[in-house]
């Protein structure tokens, strides 16, 4: 029996090479369920945020008392942080659909260089860097709302509301730093 000759075997290795590359290739597109997932959970939040901005203001137009205000403008600050939840969401979605599957073809038709780079993301470290900072934003929405309702009653307590607001302060600010970076 004769041994296999060197082309042979490097036929078949490079063939099956090839072919499980393009298995590896196509097995990206497994992906697509959490681009999906996520697209339809933004809009999810979408909807969870309008229908708590329109309570807001049909409790406003019913109530034109003053002493429910702080309730009302609690509501409407929980309707902006579903909205934030979802461009979370939305940017996940963005995020993983440009880094795996492929670029988003559509957003470089006849828009200007600047808007089609909004959520250009390019990288592992991109696509977490955006996500970390709108996360940020919905947590300080979170606090914010909160704190509206929040009611002292102790120099300690003031003391804890200051001490809140500081963070807050200082993590805005965090964000805005890293955008100049």
């Amino acid at each position: 029996m004769r041994p296999l000759s060197k082309n042979f075997q490097n036929s078949f290795r490079n063939s099956f090479e090839k072919s499980f590359e393009v298995l590896i290739w196509r097995f990206r597109l497994v992906s697509i369920l959490p681009v999906v997932m996520s697209l339809l959970g933004s809009v999810g939040c979408f909807i969870l945020g309008t229908a708590e901005e329109l309570k807001a203001f049909s409790g406003m137009l019913k109530s034109l008392d003053h002493s429910s205000s702080t309730k009302l403008i609690g509501t409407m600050i929980g309707g902006i942080d579903y909205y934030v939840i979802g461009i979370a969401l939305l940017i996940f979605g963005y995020g993983i659909y440009e880094l795996v599957i492929s670029d988003i073809d559509p957003r470089d038709e006849s828009i200007p260089e600047r808007r089609r780079n909004l959520l250009s993301i390019t990288s592992l470290e991109s696509l977490k860097q955006k996500l970390s900072n709108v996360i940020v934003v919905a947590l300080i929405v979170s606090a914010f709302k909160t704190m509206i309702s929040f009611k002292i009653s102790s120099m300690l307590e003031l003391l804890q509301f200051c001490g809140g607001v500081t963070l807050l302060a200082v993590s805005a600010w965090l964000i805005g730093r890293s955008h100049s970076d």
